[in-house]
């Protein structure tokens, strides 16, 4: 069953993370609220010790809050144990990372199929699965090439693939164009935009405003907390 259009993907309610206690806690991120509605694209800004990194391993469900209430796609993570907010991880959120995280010496199509592995999904169905996901992203003729065989734009596009085969309900991108240049970066955002006008919903973590003009919304923070949130693109 399809979940309900209304229902956000992502629900943060007085979410805080601390590290440490009494005058040396650190608030990395400090009573936010935020509601991102499906299909939104969303890029959230800040610099170094801002909390944006913070907040996107609590937004992946990669760390847990100290207070606060997150609801993703309609799940209470508060109610999750490690072993199923990994499972949570794994069908809700595709995540791209900067330094794209692919095995080598392993065929892009594997690198795409492993997530759907762990998912159980059978070795039929996944592999079907994955070659429309490299051929979503340009790279079906790339399928049989390992990392070392493939340019930095073309790995960061397998690592898209993957994060999209499990046809996740969350697109989330942490500094996805940190290693890539000019021109390969304005192919990856030309893909995200794609994707986002189909229908996901992408969250991006950046530091460079020429990737978040990309998004519909853009959040700066400052401190832990959200210091703007500015609606840029149509809703």
């Amino acid at each position: 069953m399809s979940a309900p259009a209304t229902r956000p993907v992502i629900e943060l309610r007085g979410v805080t993370k601390h590290y440490g206690t009494g005058d040396t806690a650190v608030r990395a991120v400090d009573g936010v609220d935020l509601v991102v509605q499906r299909g939104d694209y969303v890029a959230v800004m800040g610099t170094s010790g801002s909390g944006k990194s913070t907040l996107m391993n609590i937004i992946g469900c990669l760390d847990v809050p100290t207070r606060g209430s997150y609801l993703l796609d309609g799940v209470d993570t508060r109610r999750l144990d490690e072993r199923q907010q990994a499972i949570v991880r794994n069908r809700k959120i595709g995540f791209v990372f900067q330094s794209f995280n692919l095995i080598p010496r392993t065929s892009a199509l594997r690198n795409v199929e492993l997530p759907m592995a762990y998912a159980g999904v059978g070795p039929a169905q996944r592999q079907a699965r994955a070659r429309a996901a490299l051929e979503r992203v340009g790279l079906a003729e790339r399928a049989h090439h390992t990392p070392a065989q493939l340019s930095g734009g073309q790995q960061q596009r397998v690592a898209v693939a993957r994060a999209i085969a499990t046809e996740p309900v969350l697109l989330l991108a942490d500094e996805p164009t940190g290693a890539l240049d000019t021109r390969t970066t304005d192919e990856l955002l030309a893909l995200f935009d794609a994707l986002n006008a189909a229908g996901r919903t992408v969250v991006v973590i950046t530091h460079e405003p020429e990737v978040a003009a990309h998004a519909r919304r853009v959040l700066h923070m400052r401190d832990g907390r959200i210091h703007s949130d500015e609606r840029v693109g149509a809703p």
